[in-house]
Parts: structure tokens; sequence; C-alpha cells
């Protein structure tokens, strides 16, 4: 099993900073399974995932770490990892001043750092914005440039990924929608078709009914949403699947 995103990730959680540099600071791991995945060793899977995001004095940080078991048929492999760590320097925060123009609230430094089993290791760099969207709790937009490790990753190219969040509140609870999507638009390789990657997940605060209004924001379930164009960049493998999902924030 690759660790090493894992490592990553905490070592980018507050316990690595000193308290007055952290405006916020979240540590979560969720539970999926879902099947029809395509180019995959089994078409059902079960996954761990562990995240960190959080908020500090010159930037944000998000990452997580992927754990995925094969059920089924799965021609002798039984698992692998996956994961990404990227960070975003602000220049408001870092110049002290709002930086940004109509709807763009601020300007960022993207960074990012793909890492997994296979030829997927990739260096991203970019432009990050924050945006002012309505009824969107925050909605962020990064561009990169995408450099592929390795002679067999061939994924080259740039992205466009924006990410999102919604809340209705139901109750004494809330319904979340949250998610990204990751958009190969244009690739130097003719091989790598560009490709388009929908992840939403739909979640319900079960925590705040069943354990009380303590545990607001701390337990979700609910379902999660992969749909997948030219999946790892395969022209014609086009994934749609459904997970069911259960997501503790500690």
């Amino acid at each position: 099993m690759n660790n090493k995103l894992l490592c990553l990730a905490l070592l980018a959680s507050p316990a690595a900073m000193a308290d007055n540099l952290v405006n916020w600071w979240d540590v979560s791991v969720t539970a999926l399974h879902g099947e029809n995945y395509d180019l995959a060793p089994s078409d059902k899977q079960t996954t761990l995932t562990f995240e960190t995001a959080g908020d500090w004095k010159y930037g944000d940080w998000f990452a997580f770490q992927d754990v995925i078991f094969f059920n089924g048929e799965n021609g002798g492999k039984d698992d692998t990892t996956y994961g990404e760590i990227s960070t975003r320097l602000s220049a408001g925060k870092i110049l002290g001043k709002q930086i940004g123009f109509g709807p763009v609230t601020d300007l960022s430094l993207a960074l990012a750092l793909e890492e997994g089993e296979g030829p997927v290791k990739s260096f991203l760099y970019g432009i990050g914005m924050d945006i002012n969207v309505p009824y969107f709790s925050y909605f962020q937009l990064n561009t990169y440039r995408r450099h592929a490790s390795g002679s067999e990753n061939i994924s080259d190219g740039w992205q466009l990924s924006p990410s999102f969040r919604m809340d209705f509140p139901v109750g004494n609870s809330n319904i979340v929608l949250d998610g990204y999507i990751d958009w190969v638009f244009a690739t130097d390789e003719a091989a790598y078709e560009s490709n388009f990657h929908f992840n939403p997940q739909l979640k319900y605060d079960l925590g705040a009914v069943v354990l009380g209004e303590h545990q607001k924001n701390k337990l979700f379930v609910g379902i999660e949403y992969d749909y997948w164009q030219n999946k790892y960049g395969v022209n014609g493998i086009d994934q749609n699947t459904y997970s069911v999902i259960a997501k503790y924030h500690f």
C-alpha cells in the first residue's frame, strides 16, 4: 500500500503548524461502495478516503488518500491507492489587501501533486480563483498546467478544476451538495484524449439528528455520483456510476 500522500496530508494538518497561523482545519474519513467502474480489476469497489482541508494565514490546503479495495473478480489485484495534495498561496492574504475583480474575490498560486500506483504521478501548477456565486457556500476555480512524471504517463496538458459547496438547511439538520470537476481540455499527446471528470456528493447531516446538536456537521450519509468521460484519457471509455457513502469529520 502506498501511503506517501496520506503522510503528506498528515504533515499538512494543523498539528504541523503554529496555532496562530491556522484559521480553520478539518480531518475526515469517508467509506464508499459502488459498482460499474471502468478500467479497473473489478467493476465493484469499496473505498476508504482520508481527507484534510484547511485555511491558514497565507492560503489554504486540501489533501486526500484513497485506499481502494476491489470486490469480485479482480485478476489477482486486491487493492490500490491514489491520492492528491494541493495548496494555494493567496495573493490577497500575502499582500494584506483584497485582490480581485467583479465576482472574483481572490487570486492564488495553485499547486498540486497526484500520486498512486501505476503511471499517474503528475505535478500541476497554475492560477486559483475564489469566486462569489449566489447560493454557493464557496466556489473555487483552478486552472493548471499538467506535468506528467515518467515515460508511461502521457497526461501532460491543461486542466480546469472547479470545486464547490451548497448548503440546504432542513429542520435542525442540513443537506450538503459539494464536489469537483477535473476537465483536461488540452493534451500534448494525441494518444491521451481530453477528458471530463464530474464527482459530486449529496449528503445528509445524520449526526445532527441521531447524535444531537453537538454532533452537527460530523456524521453524513448520502450518495456520490461519478461521471468520467474518456476515463484516464482513453477514448470512448465513459464511466457513469453511483456509490453509497458515509463520512465522519473528526
